[in-house]
């Protein structure tokens, strides 16, 4: 899933005021607290799985939740560390977090092009959608609300990632703790 998030309805250019340029990228890392069920379909259209995700702003960790498995993610920016956990075989895995830059929360995209293609609401939310390419030239939809959540992701005309439901509420620090006791084991190999 993704490892940052942004922008949005309300985060661009001030309509009664000509003076503002409209935003070039979206905030594409959340600026507050957050906690979001997610839909993620497979190309073909077939509903994959429902992830859950919550973000804690003052920390920058994100914790993420496949559904149908008690595995968890927790991604710590300032650690710079993805850590899977599962309850199941009492174990954890600690290895880079995935991208090791992360946009600081209330600013546009660092990195990568960005084309506002106009609004949209899903999960009841006001979102952006922009366009952006992956290294491979391939471009995604993305659309993020004003303060930096992801709400949909299509591709080719396919909606791959859909909020279902959003709920701006403190993350406790609980939420994020890697229980202790768990045997520590070498990360997965593709």
């Amino acid at each position: 899933m993704a490892t940052g998030w942004a922008g949005g309805a309300g985060a661009g250019a001030d309509a009664g005021n000509p003076a503002v340029a409209p935003q070039d990228a979206p905030f594409i890392t959340p600026s507050v607290d957050a906690d979001v069920l997610y839909e993620l379909t497979s190309p073909t259209g077939e509903t994959v799985m429902k992830q859950r995700m919550r973000w804690q702003v003052a920390t920058l960790r994100q914790r993420l939740d496949p559904g149908g498995s008690d595995l968890f993610m927790v991604t710590s920016w300032p650690e710079h560390t993805l850590t899977v956990v599962d309850p199941d075989r009492k174990t954890e895995s600690v290895m880079p977090a995935p991208s090791q830059g992360l946009t600081p929360p209330g600013h546009p995209a660092l990195v990568g092009s960005y084309a506002r293609l106009g609004g949209s609401v899903v999960a009841g939310e006001r979102c952006i959608i922009w366009r952006t390419r992956d290294a491979d030239g391939h471009a995604s939809d993305v659309c993020y609300t004003a303060d930096g959540l992801l709400l949909q992701v299509a591709q080719q005309g396919q909606i791959t990632v859909r909020a279902l439901h959003v709920s701006r509420v403190a993350q406790p620090d609980a939420v994020f703790a890697i229980p202790s006791g768990l045997k520590k084991v070498a990360p997965a190999r593709p």
